[in-house]
């Protein structure tokens, strides 16, 4: 009878020590590390106005409608950018459904930013990404928006494409990707203008 006792008395003590040691002392080691060494990151990249109010975060696109913003690539997140229902649309290049929304869009994007019916539309203006939570549009996009931001606005078209090349970022590690602009902090200063 004493052999079981002190066996099982093992395996709760070191379930208790297993328990302590990565239910809590791992966590607060990783935690500490983030904080010190990645707190923008680890506190979710957010971006803060001058006024020191949270306007969301760098990671995760944000739907602008307004003609005086710069518009963000189409979201099948839920109902829009719903970051708790990050995804696709599932659709794949053969759906009829697909090419419909996609065809819609593009003359939506045409109208809106008054280009002709033969000019060309970047792909990241009419489909969505694969999270449908991307902050970022291609440097053509942003720079077919510019002219009806800057009508909006009252601004000479000139200054919101320098506002343009200032908030390009370049691929990611200098050779994935395209630059492209996050779309957030675009709107975000335009917004202190």
């Amino acid at each position: 009878m004493k052999r079981p006792l002190s066996q099982l008395r093992g395996a709760v003590m070191a379930t208790l020590v297993l328990a302590a040691v990565c239910c809590g002392l791992y966590p607060l080691i990783v935690f500490a590390i983030a904080q010190t060494a990645f707190r923008d990151r680890a506190n979710g990249s957010l971006l803060v106005d001058e006024r020191g109010v949270v306007r969301g975060s760098r990671l995760l696109g944000q739907n602008f409608a307004a003609d005086k913003f710069f518009h963000p690539r189409p979201s099948a997140a839920g109902n829009g950018y719903d970051a708790a229902n990050s995804s696709g649309s599932n659709l794949g290049p053969t759906s009829q459904k697909l090419n419909d929304l996609i065809k819609d869009r593009i003359a939506g994007y045409r109208q809106e930013n008054g280009l002709g019916d033969g000019e060309p539309v970047p792909a990241d203006a009419v489909t969505a990404s694969g999270s449908g939570l991307d902050p970022h549009i291609s440097v053509r996009n942003a720079e077919l928006q510019a002219a009806r931001v800057a009508r909006a606005r009252a601004l000479p078209t000139k200054e919101v494409r320098a506002l343009i090349r200032q908030h390009m970022e370049g691929p990611q590690l200098g050779v994935l990707g395209e630059p492209g602009v996050n779309v957030l902090r675009l709107n975000l200063a335009l917004e202190e203008r």
